[in-house]
């Protein structure tokens, strides 16, 4: 870790902290995270969830994993740098974004993910704290709670900050799947057109009960398994019905709240994946070039200005329904680094494997017949790369013992008149808490877990 200068600590959270600094060779800006608990080998570097996926992972708007450095028993990830991420900016802006802004970032998030989930994993803990953002580019980070798709469930239920929290998760389901990242994506879609939270519930209870207030309380036909669920943790929804996310974000275009709503359905199987919301209206004047064409045009590596129209656009997002986005960004790590010394109790790992990875692209290709996807298991996000201060992120061992108890201090037996008031309390433990600014005044806290 010579190699590196510390500027300052950016981010604080459950696992580790993570640090600004820069290469004393190249000058790079990097961002390290120092994780707090020791590792005593390789074996168990490698095998950590955010090495696993992130060594899989090459695409422009997914955070680059660029060197792990296993230092005296200390375990450092070195990532590129951004420069803040979307929670930031949602809390420091002082008008309301334009749509053209919005469908920039988030068509390129869903490329991301689209990309990811096509690669068999997905997050589990997507919220604008782990949108980082530099300028006009915005990257996925923090793959610590990412999963496969192909990973035998049960899964655990208690993941992802509970604003961005899909109903199946909040009931427990243990067969959850990418559709969870989709959920995220349309609460956080909502939150850059208004600035505040669509489902700023207080509690799993409260969650549930805010999310009721908005899309209405699920019945057979829209969401079976869900009562179903509901039933088996011996809980009864509040009765609702929905109210028109027109009236609630008012500057959203028809296409938008269209998207929005479809993406916060109470059925799994009923939101669009991230290539089938590619294809949706809301980004029509979006530029987006097919994996099938890629070999003989050069893809920009992120999108143009939204609004710039052309014939191509049009042609190849209709013509390829469902194709996702796999462009081919150069190596994120340098390979000239391979010949740094490794002196005594410091072990480095270049490259991330790459040839793995080169494996995975042989498989895609066979795959790439198939385009629509349709993942076998459900299942959702996790957190890291935020500042000081953030959400932060969500331990394997508060998963553990953080069970919903959705029925508890409240009655639903009677049909609610309205939304009661969201009141933030205080926290205790490793529940870290902070104030959400909103245009209106109003404080929400916003917690790493529970």
């Amino acid at each position: 870790m010579d190699r590196y200068k510390i500027i300052k600590e950016v981010g604080d959270g459950t696992f580790g902290s993570v640090w600004r600094a820069i290469n004393k060779q190249t000058g790079e800006i990097v961002a390290i995270k120092k994780m707090k608990r020791k590792y005593y080998s390789w074996e168990e570097c490698i095998n950590l969830r955010e090495v696993k996926s992130l060594r899989k992972m090459n695409h422009p708007n997914i955070i680059k994993l660029k060197e792990v450095v296993r230092e005296n028993d200390i375990l450092y990830f070195i990532f590129e740098y951004m420069e803040c991420n979307l929670y930031q900016l949602i809390k420091d802006r002082g008008k309301l974004y334009s749509e053209a802004e919005v469908r920039n970032w988030c068509f390129q998030v869903f490329q991301a993910l689209a990309y990811m989930h096509q690669r068999g994993y997905f997050h589990r803990d997507l919220k604008p704290e782990n949108l980082l953002v530099t300028k006009e580019l915005i990257k996925v980070a923090d793959f610590g709670l990412a999963r496969e798709t192909c990973s035998q469930p049960p899964f655990t239920e208690y993941v992802s900050t509970r604003w961005y929290r899909a109903p199946e998760v909040l009931l427990q389901s243990s067969t959850y799947n990418s559709a969870v990242d989709m959920w995220a994506m349309g609460a956080i879609m909502a939150e850059l057109f208004t600035l505040r939270p669509l489902f700023p519930g207080s509690s799993e209870a409260d969650e549930i009960y805010k999310i009721c207030s908005v899309i209405g309380s699920p019945n057979q036909n829209s969401w079976a398994d869900g009562l179903q669920l509901a039933s088996m943790i011996k809980y009864q929804f509040p009765q609702f019905t929905s109210v028109h996310l027109s009236a609630l974000i008012p500057s959203a275009s028809k296409d938008a709240v269209n998207l929005i709503s479809s993406l916060c359905s109470w059925d799994p199987t009923k939101r669009p994946t991230a290539a089938e919301a590619l294809q949706h209206p809301f980004f029509q004047t979006c530029f987006y070039i097919p994996p099938s064409l890629r070999s003989k045009v050069t893809a920009p590596r992120t999108p143009p200005t939204v609004g710039t129209r052309a014939t191509l656009e049009q042609k190849s997002a209709r013509r390829y329904p469902g194709t996702l986005p796999n462009s081919k960004p150069p190596s994120c790590i340098s390979s000239a680094k391979m010949n740094a010394s490794v002196g005594a109790g410091v072990q480095r790992k270049l490259n991330m494997d790459q040839q793995g990875a080169n494996n995975d692209d042989k498989l895609l290709k066979s795959s790439a017949k198939n385009p629509r996807y349709r993942p076998p298991a459900r299942n959702s996000p996790n957190s890291l790369y935020a500042n000081k201060g953030a959400r932060g992120l969500v331990s394997d061992t508060a998963e553990k013992f953080a069970q919903v108890n959705l029925n508890s201090g409240k009655s639903h037996n009677q049909p609610q008149a309205g939304p009661r008031p969201m009141k933030a309390p205080w926290l205790t433990g490793n529940d870290l808490v902070r104030s959400h600014l909103v245009p209106s005044g109003r404080s929400y806290s916003r917690k790493v877990v529970g």
